[in-house]
């Protein structure tokens, strides 16, 4: 792996200008839209903004379109559980992410080939009520030996506590959002 990864991600689940222009040109920008249906014209003006302005762009569940468009990478998400993504089909500057939330998810986070882990809910989120917390984080992420990005509730108030985490960096939603 030649390429520099980023340690901070945001999602982006529309493309909006403003939006991406606003995120700090070192944040990794992961496109996920699971309600709406993505055209391939859709991702490739995103993809095309992105690289006149300088910023990471990574595709969420579809490796294959991924690929085929020269994205910097993608990002399989906890539910994805296929096996069957070919290593040897994919460029070698291409970053495969992924999202765990227990040991059995990094584990088949590993037989998919991830180089970048995220694990989560570091916090406590809309979706999750008990977030792992540092203690339980930090025992998790030894149990994946390459970067791990802490992801879910990290706000305002708990971002301090992020040095106390085992993680190579952090991801965030409504923290950058809200920043704007």
């Amino acid at each position: 792996m030649h390429t520099k990864i980023p340690n901070t991600f945001t999602f982006i689940s529309q493309f909006k200008k403003e939006e991406i222009l606003s995120f700090n040109k070192n944040i990794g920008i992961i496109f996920r839209n699971y309600k709406n249906k993505i055209t391939k014209s859709d991702i490739i003006k995103i993809k095309q903004f992105c690289k006149i302005n300088n910023r990471k762009f990574y595709l969420a569940n579809n490796i294959k379109l991924a690929v085929n468009l020269n994205l910097n990478g993608a990002y399989i998400p906890s539910f994805n559980k296929n096996l069957g993504i070919k290593r040897y089909s994919i460029k070698k500057d291409f970053i495969l992410l992924g999202s765990a939330h227990n040991i059995f998810e990094i584990r088949t986070k590993e037989k998919q080939g991830i180089e970048v882990l995220f694990l989560s809910p570091l916090f406590q989120t809309k979706n999750y009520k008990q977030g792992l917390g540092v203690y339980k984080f930090n025992i998790l992420t030894k149990f994946f030996k390459k970067k791990i990005i802490a992801l879910g509730g990290i706000n305002e108030k708990n971002i301090r506590k992020l040095k106390n985490a085992n993680a190579y960096g952090f991801s965030g939603i409504s923290y950058f959002k809200n920043k704007f």
